[in-house]
């Protein structure tokens, strides 16, 4: 069977902080004309924290990030791993979320990743070897994007368990390899990068630390923002807010089509598009789910319950958990984490963490053209009991219109799902 759309989403296995989690990969593929689909999903032992995935630029190579302090290359048709080195072999670091969570592909066997407190260039043909570009001047480097003139690579920042809140982004000049850090009035975990002009968009990610511990964060219910950010100058261009009403909290993906800025929010359970003209109007896809799938997914939200109550005392942090509630608009279920458009802008692939499902959108109509349940965690960890939390983990993604059609075997061949 070939498939022309390739969608990689890293997985972090099941409950609710993915920076702890399993480090897995799922691959899904799709032919829209025949609606056939397949996918592989493979977990590696001795990782932890699978958070985002990116492509080489032939497409053979991916790179799983993770927050345990590992770089691991896999092969993208078979998922199974080509290399794997610790980071603590070229920079320690003093925070055991300080990992390599995103990389960007300068070629097909370079890339530049954050490691410690510096950016390394590394060559996957000779991982024991990299060198440090410089100081990456920020207190937990995030999503790293280069934009489309490649002279700047720019990265979000997290908030820092001991350090506190980072409100801060990063820009590199490529050439001159000097870095300058942008002051924002909140964190912003995410970028992505504008389609024709050396500028980025930066999106907020407010959390507030329980019982002063940022490592143990809760939601913090507060507006959230987009900045339009210049990397020449660094300075902001635009920005558009949202109150704490709107259903817009802790994203994730970010995509860009002609006209929208697309990025998902796994706890809120939406997908928003901001018109990139007036940067202020904007459209919503709702994938709150109905009472009958939030009645099928109780392992799911029983395993958030009791996560939250390790995380934070609801005597002294109740507050906290009302806050997440709200957010997650009482589902006490995360959602879309993966979000991502088809080069030809035809296609919008998500994937919801929490209903453990896979979604094709029509662009830009936003009409239904696919949902797939995925399998149970059980399947692929037998130490995972069947009363157990079945998510796979959804986590970051990328997707690829493929050149060159993949064969799949036989036996892993499915019938769509409606």
């Amino acid at each position: 069977m070939e498939f022309p759309y390739a969608f990689y989403i890293a997985l972090d296995g099941n409950g609710l902080n993915g920076l702890e989690g399993r480090a897995g990969m799922c691959a899904f593929h799709y032919d829209p004309e025949s609606k056939k689909y397949d996918y592989r999903i493979k977990y590696y032992d001795g990782m932890a924290g699978g958070h985002a995935v990116s492509v080489s630029p032939n497409g053979k190579v991916g790179f799983l990030g993770t927050t345990g302090q590992h770089l691991m290359f896999f092969d993208t048709h078979t998922l199974e791993e080509i290399g794997r080195v610790s980071t603590l072999w070229y920079e320690s670091t003093n925070s055991s979320i300080k990992g390599s969570t995103h990389a960007v592909w300068m070629s097909d066997e370079e890339v530049v990743v954050a490691i410690g407190e510096s950016l390394w260039s590394i060559n996957i043909n000779d991982l024991s070897n990299a060198k440090a570009i410089t100081k990456h001047g920020i207190k937990v480097p995030h999503a790293m994007k280069k934009t489309t003139s490649g002279k700047y690579l720019v990265y979000g920042g997290m908030d820092h368990p001991e350090e506190g809140e980072a409100k801060e982004v990063g820009i590199l000049d490529m050439q001159t390899k000097e870095v300058r850090k942008v002051e924002l009035p909140a964190t912003c975990w995410h970028v992505a990068c504008h389609p024709t002009e050396d500028k980025f968009y930066a999106l907020s990610f407010r959390v507030l630390p329980q019982s002063g511990d940022w490592h143990e964060w809760a939601i913090s219910l507060f507006k959230e923002y987009v900045f339009e950010i210049d990397a020449v100058s660094g300075k902001v261009l635009r920005h558009w807010s949202a109150g704490q009403d709107l259903h817009a909290h802790i994203n994730s993906d970010v995509c860009l089509s002609e006209q929208e800025l697309i990025y998902c929010n796994g706890a809120s359970g939406t997908i928003v598009m901001i018109d990139r003209d007036n940067f202020s109007s904007f459209r919503m896809i709702d994938e709150k789910p109905k009472f009958l799938a939030r009645l099928g997914a109780t392992r799911q939200r029983m395993r958030t319950f009791m996560d939250s109550m390790t995380r934070g005392s609801i005597f002294t942090n109740g507050h906290f958990h009302l806050r997440a509630l709200r957010a997650s608009r009482w589902t006490m279920l995360d959602s879309v984490y993966a979000c991502q458009l088809s080069s030809d802008q035809k296609y919008l692939f998500t994937a919801n963490r929490g209903l453990n499902t896979i979604t094709v959108y029509n662009y830009p109509d936003n009409t239904l053209n696919l949902t797939v349940k995925m399998p149970s965690l059980q399947k692929y960890d037998d130490t995972v009991k069947w009363w157990g939390d079945p998510r796979l983990g959804f986590h970051h993604s990328t997707l690829r219109t493929t050149s060159l059609p993949q064969q799949l075997s036989v036996n892993e061949n499915h019938s769509p799902s409606a």
